[in-house]
């Protein structure tokens, strides 16, 4: 894969608003500062016009990590490890204001008019989010506290003491955010409900570059994403986004903002080792190369055992229950293949007519055994990024990036992905007002491949090389000719049924056998879905987007952009219909504006916001968005919010597209006409064959885009001194709500005759008539939700921040027809409780206990209930200034309750660490 991104709007970001007024903590020089000072005036390095000193805290410790810019400029810098910094700036147009930031301290201005060496700036705590700001939530930067719509900003700080080995995993104790883990590196992200293992209704952006797969529209969790050590900070905007993001910011977007190497230089390189055989380590350089020039390179490695699946429960498609004498179909067995006796199909000797209507299942291979021990999880990134100033104000930035990683995922089936990647590029011009921006990505699947084709194709192998008898086939009849000795020896029914299983199991194909491992390789080296198991994706996603920001005096702004998107979709005939070895071109195009007014001496923000997206394959649509927020308070500390939105979802591409023959069956996209055909359970709950054929028909219209329309109101504020309260109400309803189903039709969607059904009931419906067991994805009218969250910390002391946030889900199932799967997911009930802070100068500590109600979940792969579960994780750091050294420690779910997230998945248990960071400005 490529993936490229720009880390232009870190630049932005960290140009925080000007304070109202920023108090002094006093201008005390720290013991080095000096000495530091005339070190930097005597190195030939630093420009003869520059700015030296130091950004302290209220005690005057110096401020590792603070921030300096010229205002209105991308030129800064950050401070290193003992708050110093020196930053090169031209007087010759008199004099600049620079702007010092901290997270948890108040911004302060300076006006600066000739060249200093010793300017030490403190600044005054605040640790609330008066003065942090983010550009997610209307694309311009605006401060968080004022934000029309629920957001979160997840801080480097707060990143940093994240424990989990996915960041993305962490994301899990903020408010209102929902994660699944479906192994140690895959973790899909949602909020407000519906977070399905490839959560396609919020998209992912590593500065504003879309981080999907070109091929499955998704996002593999931060496996392909940017490291840890590169990450300025997360924003993660709760809700519909399609008024300025268009498709599929269905319910939110999370937008990962990196590091500029103009503001971030130096080395910085992180080592962690722990249970699991973990191996994490991290690197990034930035350097500044004169006023104009700046580079950066960054690297990951990670790897671990990864966890494996171990649940043996029937499924709700088994016929028969766990345990059953006549076999089941197990939720995490791969090639439990069935077989119904019936007269019409003899078996060699005569089927026993005590079986007749009875469903037999072989035992299947785990997915320890499927896998064959390989359970290593893996992931390397390695990025590049070169920015060049046009001007003070005007920025071209050119990124490239790979990203390698293995893992498992779980959608339509489990699949253990192995060297699955993604590549990009990236340009961008950025100025103060607006971008023009294109990248290119290209994803690429390596040698994954699907578990439940493989234990299926390893059944279906001959018994002996050039052999017609499939350990299937052996199977059937040894079932039935032991079933009948048995009989015939005068054993009951039940008994015979037991008797018959032990001596059918017996000759399964085990994974101990040499030829188990020959035919296991075989298969996942195919990939043709009819014999093997192999994955193939190679698709290209180009887009091209530019925004401005005009302004009208200091109380109206207006945003206008647009963008046009490029699907290049190829598998070689496996995953679409590209069988002419040409790729399928799809795209979408669409143009918005954002009109915003300040009124009330400021106190009253009002937007409106209105995008039109238009499309390949289906019709245009109108993404509307209105808020406003009022500001009560001397210092416009408690802030009322109002919004309402309409977002839409284009259905992803394998949802168009996809023409899968997998043996048994097909998946097919739905953008012809529709399809006719036959349910497999009438609405009676009869199976199909068992009742009159036309209680089984079945039609389903071509697919439309997915539509929500949400309403919500907040609040975001400070109750009393040292306590911050942010809560939220929302109520959606979605309309064409996708989802999918199982049928019995033809592949060119008419319905099938009664002849057509005989051949195909005779034939399993495997492949070679055009009537197949169809699975495919339709609109259903209306599924409603609600809910809210709320948080609140308390700003004790600098060392200690106590949080608390509670999140509520709802899922109104009264319009929803019986069979439908919404694949909501998410918990009616989840709530959290930490505490973090800095102790002294040195100690560091993140503490957080998060417990989520247990819920069904619907996926393709399988549907069920997960239990209640909880999770404790705590990070611990200590740093060593003089060497610019930090010790870490860290372990996520310490209790080891191996908790299930995702029905089908692992549990996931304790996994603890120890590592050393060390950043070298």
């Amino acid at each position: 894969m490529k993936h490229v991104y720009p880390p232009l709007l870190a630049a932005l970001l960290l140009q925080q608003s000007q304070a109202a007024t920023a108090a002094s903590a006093g201008d005390k020089q720290p013991r080095k500062a000096a000495r530091t000072a005339a070190l930097l005036r005597n190195t030939p390095d630093v420009p003869v016009k520059s700015v030296i000193g130091s950004v302290l805290d209220d005690k005057g410790q110096g401020l590792p990590g603070a921030t300096v810019f010229i205002k209105g400029t991308f030129i800064g810098t950050s401070t290193d490890s003992q708050g110093q910094f020196a930053l090169a700036v031209d007087f010759t147009n008199g004099p600049v204001t620079l702007v010092f930031s901290y997270v948890g301290f108040e911004t302060r201005d300076i006006e600066v008019k000739r060249p200093d060496n010793a300017l030490n700036i403190g600044l005054a705590p605040s640790p609330t989010q008066l003065n942090e700001t983010v550009v997610s939530a209307s694309r311009v930067e605006e401060q968080v506290m004022r934000a029309p719509v629920t957001v979160e900003k997840i801080t480097a700080r707060q990143i940093e003491r994240i424990s989990t080995p996915e960041v993305l995993a962490g994301l899990g104790q903020f408010k209102g955010i929902d994660v699944n883990s479906a192994s140690m590196l895959f973790t899909s992200i949602s909020t407000r409900g519906f977070n399905t293992a490839k959560s396609e209704r919020v998209i992912q952006l590593y500065d504003y570059a879309d981080g999907q797969l070109p091929s499955l529209n998704l996002s593999p969790g931060n496996l392909v994403g940017i490291p840890e050590l590169d990450m300025e900070s997360i924003e993660v905007v709760h809700g519909p986004s399609s008024a300025l993001y268009g498709a599929n910011a269905f319910n939110g977007v999370v937008l990962f903002n990196s590091k500029d190497p103009f503001v971030y230089d130096g080395l910085t390189a992180r080592i962690r080792g722990g249970q699991r055989n973990l191996l994490d380590g991290q690197l990034r350089y930035a350097q500044k190369l004169g006023e104009k020039f700046a580079f950066k390179v960054n690297g990951s490695y990670l790897t671990a055992n990864d966890w494996v699946a171990r649940n043996f429960e029937a499924t709700r498609g088994s016929v028969n229950p766990a345990g059953s004498p006549l076999g089941y179909e197990a939720l995490n067995r791969y090639g439990d293949l069935s077989y119904t006796y019936i007269p019409q199909q003899q078996l060699p000797g005569g089927t026993s007519a005590e079986l007749y209507g009875k469903t037999i299942y072989m035992p299947g291979f785990t997915e320890e055994e499927t896998v064959a021990q390989d359970n290593k999880t893996r992931s390397y990134r390695l990025q590049g990024s070169v920015a060049y100033l046009l001007r003070d104000d005007l920025k071209l930035t050119l990124d490239a990036k790979h990203a390698v990683g293995t893992s498992t995922y779980q959608n339509l089936s489990r699949f253990r992905i192995k060297d699955l990647g993604l590549n990009q590029y990236k340009v961008e011009l950025k100025g103060a007002r607006g971008f023009l921006r294109a990248y290119s990505s290209e994803d690429f699947s390596g040698e994954t491949y699907e578990l439940n084709l493989l234990g299926a194709y390893l059944q279906l192998s001959p018994t002996a090389e050039g052999g017609s008898t499939t350990y299937y086939q052996q199977y059937l009849v040894g079932y039935n000719s032991a079933y009948k000795a048995a009989r015939a020896a005068g054993q009951d029914a039940a008994t015979a049924q037991a008797t018959a299983k032990a001596a059918a199991d017996a000759t399964q194909l085990k994974s101990s056998d040499p030829r188990f491992g020959q035919l296991r390789q075989r298969i996942i080296n195919n990939p043709d879905n009819t014999q093997g198991a192999r994955n193939t994706l190679n698709s290209f996603l180009n887009d091209v987007s530019g925004q401005y920001q005009f302004k009208f005096g200091d109380a109206t702004d207006l945003v206008v952009g647009g963008a046009y998107r490029e699907y290049r979709l190829g598998s070689d005939g496996r995953l679409f219909a590209d069988t002419d070895g040409k790729r399928l071109r799809n795209y979408e195009y669409g143009g918005y504006a954002q009109l915003s007014q300040l009124l009330l001496q400021d106190r009253l923000k009002l937007a409106v916001a209105g995008r039109v997206d238009e499309f390949r394959n289906f019709k245009a649509a109108f993404s509307p968005r209105a808020s406003a927020v009022y500001s009560v308070g001397a210092e416009k500390q408690h802030n009322f919010r109002a919004s309402y939105g309409r977002a839409f979802r284009s259905p992803s591409q394998l949802e168009q597209f996809s023409a899968t023959e997998i043996g048994f069956g097909r998946i097919q996209g739905n953008i012809g006409n529709g399809y006719k055909g036959y349910s497999r359970t009438n609405a009676a709950g009869q199976p199909f064959g068992t009742a009159p054929l036309s209680t089984f028909e079945l039609s389903l219209d071509r697919l439309q885009l997915e539509r929500v329309n949400t309403a919500e109101v907040g609040y975001k504020g400070i109750l009393v001194p040292k306590l911050y309260l942010d809560v939220n109400y929302f109520y959606s309803r979605y309309r064409n709500f996708i989802g999918g189903t199982t049928f019995i039709g033809n592949t060119d969607g008419t319905r099938p005759t009664q002849a057509q059904l005989a051949t195909a009931q005779a034939a399993n419906f495997g492949p070679g008539q055009p009537t197949r067991l169809i699975y495919t994805y339709y609109n259903n009218d209306r599924v409603n939700t609600q809910g809210g969250a709320v948080g609140l910390t308390y700003y004790a002391t600098r060392a200690v921040h106590v949080s608390a946030n509670y999140s509520l889900n709802v899922l109104d199932r009264k319009d929803i027809p019986a069979g439908f799967a919404t694949f909501f997911n998410a918990p009616k009930h989840k709530y959290n409780v930490g505490a973090e802070g800095l102790v002294g100068q040195h100690l560091s500590y993140n503490l957080n206990y998060r417990w989520t109600q247990g819920h069904l979940q619907e996926m393709p792969f399988a549907t069920g209930t997960i239990s209640d579960y909880s999770t404790l994780d705590a990070y611990l750091g200590y740093t060593l200034p003089k060497l610019g050294a930090t010790l870490q420690l860290g372990a996520s779910n310490i209790l080891d309750s191996q908790n299930v997230q995702v029905y089908g998945g692992p549990g996931i248990g304790r996994l603890a660490y120890a590592g050393l960071l060390f950043e070298l400005k």
